[in-house]
């Protein structure tokens, strides 16, 4: 189910809006989509709703501490 909606958000954020001219051009646009908007500004369940960049500096807090 998680899947199912992760893709409409890409279809709908960034396939949608673009004409490719190859598969690896499709497949870079992807790539960077995914990597620099998509797991930046979603919260995610696995880290208890956070988004990425704000568990990865409690996580790292934690690690000094400890």
């Amino acid at each position: 189910m998680r899947s199912q909606k992760a893709f409409k958000t890409l279809k709908a954020e960034c396939i949608y809006h673009q004409m490719f001219v190859s598969k690896e051009s499709a497949a870079i646009v992807i790539f960077e989509y995914i990597e620099t908007r998509y797991n930046r500004k979603r919260r995610h369940p696995a880290l208890r709703y956070l988004l990425p960049a704000v568990f990865i500096e409690k996580f790292s807090q934690q690690k000094i501490a400890a």
